[in-house]
């Protein structure tokens, strides 16, 4: 009898940790809302108190490869526009302006089991990082080298400390650089400029999966310099190996984003996702 109790007082102990091994994601997703986006199907649903989208395609590509954009999803949205047409599907979950800290991750984390999951997409996603949402980008490839099919990054940031910091030649921004320390967690300034894991010092995981990666950016970015971000990333990432490819458009700031005509992104993605 004894033996029995025990055996169903294990049983009982066990349930909250089956419980907590299901995706989080899921447990909190609440009902979708649908709609149209750009003519096609749009659904809407929150993680975690997050706004999430998922734009469906018409005709999806086989294999339903898709794009991930951190941050902005409707800014200069060409090429994500042109791939949606193709046949892939777009997704965005709203980070609240977290610069791609571990909490910020930790919520990507939970969306990509969600969606990869509830619409079937491909278990390699392609990033898309606009300025700040580089951040994002390069840290979640980092934490994650073989969910990743590549990298389109926009004058992105690759290292906080340039912005918002304002540490290098760039103006910075004074108010996100305090909600950097506080959303990483840091006890002060210097503890945030000591940081190891920006995205230009943490590049080994995602050389080592062999991840191409596409920079958009203007030579006379004056918010988000490119000496001090994509210059390094490609010296940086070249030298561990990796794929890189730089777009420099001349005598342009950080604005305006992406290209005119965006056709090469849009071989970049398709070179590095329908193989």
């Amino acid at each position: 009898m004894k033996l029995l109790f025990s055996a169903f007082v294990s049983i009982l102990l066990g349930i909250p940790s089956l419980l907590q091994a299901q995706s989080p994601a899921i447990k909190a997703a609440t009902a979708v809302s649908k709609s149209l986006w750009e003519g096609q199907a749009l659904e809407t649903f929150d993680i975690a108190g997050r706004k999430c989208r998922v734009v469906i395609p018409d005709q999806p590509l086989t294999g339903k490869p898709w794009i991930w954009r951190p941050e902005f999803f409707d800014a200069f949205n060409q090429a994500d526009r042109a791939l949606l047409a193709r046949g892939f599907h777009l997704a965005y979950i709203d980070l609240r302006n977290s610069f791609g800290c571990p909490a910020a991750l930790d919520l990507m984390d939970d969306f990509y089991k969600h969606v990869t999951k509830t619409y079937s997409l491909a278990n390699k996603v392609t990033l898309f990082g606009f300025s700040r949402g580089g951040l994002y980008s390069l840290n979640w490839a980092a934490r994650n080298p073989g969910s990743v099919a590549c990298i389109y990054l926009d004058a992105p940031v690759c290292d906080f400390k340039s912005w918002p910091g304002g540490k290098g030649k760039g103006h910075g921004s004074p108010k996100d650089w305090i909600k950097v320390q506080t959303d990483y967690g840091f006890k002060s300034e210097q503890e945030a400029l000591d940081y190891k894991l920006n995205p230009i010092d943490n590049l080994q995981a995602i050389a080592a999966e062999h991840i191409r990666i596409l920079s958009v950016c203007g030579d006379a970015d004056t918010t988000v310099p490119y000496l001090e971000n994509s210059a390094i990333l490609k010296d940086r990432y070249t030298a561990l190996g990796g794929t890189i490819t730089v777009i420099l458009k001349p005598g342009v700031d950080h604005h305006p984003h992406s290209l005119v005509d965006p056709t090469p992104i849009i071989d970049f993605v398709l070179a590095g996702t329908t193989r």
